[in-house]
């Protein structure tokens, strides 16, 4: 273990060098520098090593920034007040951390820096970069396009989070938010020779939908008004739905067994009764054979719809895809019944004969016992196809 103790040491100090407010220097990372040297000086103030280091990180990171901001001024866009902004932000944010070390000695140099009001030059740049916000936002809701509608409500969100003193900004946020929004209309279109009980539809789309939703995505199954836009149908189309006819299977079989029967004494050739070694009589196990058919009705019917989900976008007008669906139910029983000695019959058999025949579900009751079944083809097929919806 001795001899790898200098290895060790060599990596901790090449790991803990590696992040070191010197290698952020050398990088460039002046923040980064200013953050780590001020944090050492917090522990050690007269650390002359940091005091340096600390010293040309801030001088270097405050003058690239005022450069940013005098250049950005000077391009006159009205949309590099949100940068502008951020930066006087940055020159506040590192005058306040440097401030909890200053002033410093070095070598018998006291060092310490001015203190620069940022506050009214960021307000006015909020207020600037506000401004452009609203506007623009106003700008992009002319076109009435969706994609411009979203963006506006982002504009305006970031104007209200700057200065939130607009007149009438909270109903422009709404407004974008609406004509921003995609709407997705999911209904049951039947078209197969069978039709389906209300509820029976209704129980089809009592599926997850606010998990479907998203930020410009809304899922509905109700049209809310007469006047709702929407931008896309989902059609769940029933084409086909087969009921087989009630059928029943009956066989017959016939069982057959050896069961015992009482018992006859054991003779010897006198005709006298054997005993055995204790004095007892000595008696044999007497069998019979009994029967029974046994008359098996097996009952079944099955149903099976199938379909597909379509996506249709309504501008452009067109099918976006269409995924098939399909579900099937299954009714069986199986009943029996005994003509004969129940005795020839084993557990399982006799078990059987239990079981009576039952009336058959009609039609509908087979079509609804496909609801869960349908239901979770539905769900995965619509889950699958909102990459086609935004």
């Amino acid at each position: 273990m001795k001899r790898f103790a200098p290895f060790i040491f060599i990596f901790i100090l090449l790991v803990s060098g590696c992040g070191s407010s010197k290698k952020q220097l050398q990088k460039g990372n002046y923040d980064a520098a200013v953050q780590k040297a001020v944090k050492q000086l917090r522990k050690d103030p007269s650390d002359v090593k940091q005091i340096d280091i600390l010293d040309q990180a801030y001088r270097i990171a405050n003058d690239q920034d005022n450069e940013k901001v005098r250049l950005l001024k000077m391009e006159g866009k009205p949309n590099n007040w949100d940068e502008i902004y951020l930066i006087y932000k940055t020159l506040n944010d590192r005058q306040a951390l440097v401030r909890t070390v200053t002033p410093l000695n070095s070598n018998g140099r006291s060092i310490s820096y001015p203190q620069v009001d940022y506050i009214p030059d960021m307000v006015n740049a909020k207020r600037k970069a506000a401004d452009y916000y609203f506007g623009n936002g106003n700008e992009l809701m002319k076109s009435g396009i969706k994609e411009s509608n979203r963006q506006a409500y982002a504009e305006f969100i970031r104007a209200k989070e700057y200065v939130g003193d607009y007149e009438g900004i909270d109903n422009k946020i709404l407004d974008a938010k609406n004509q921003g929004m995609s709407r997705v209309f999911v209904s049951i279109q039947n078209s197969s020779v069978l039709k389906f009980p209300k509820e029976f539809e209704d129980d089809l789309l009592t599926l997850d939908f606010p998990r479907l939703n998203s930020e410009w995505v809304e899922y509905y199954t109700q049209n809310l008004n007469g006047n709702t836009q929407y931008d896309y149908f989902v059609n769940v189309n029933i084409k086909n739905v087969e009921v087989s006819p009630d059928q029943s299977l009956q066989t017959d079989s016939v069982i057959k067994r050896d069961i015992e029967d009482g018992f006859t004494y054991v003779l010897d050739k006198k005709g006298n009764v054997m005993r055995d070694s204790l004095g007892n009589d000595i008696k044999m196990k007497k069998f019979k054979t009994v029967q029974c058919a046994l008359v098996q009705t097996a009952q079944s019917k099955a149903c099976r719809i199938d379909g597909d989900v379509e996506v249709i976008s309504i501008n452009p007008n067109k099918t976006l895809t269409k995924d098939p669906i399909g579900a099937q139910s299954n009714f069986e029983n199986i009943s029996s019944r005994a003509l004969g000695d129940t005795q020839a019959l084993n557990t399982k058999q006799l078990g059987r004969t239990k079981t009576a025949i039952v009336p058959f579900p009609t039609d509908v009751d087979m079509i609804v016992r496909c609801s869960e079944s349908l239901k979770k083809a539905i769900g995965t097929a619509i889950q699958r196809d909102r990459r086609f919806i935004f």
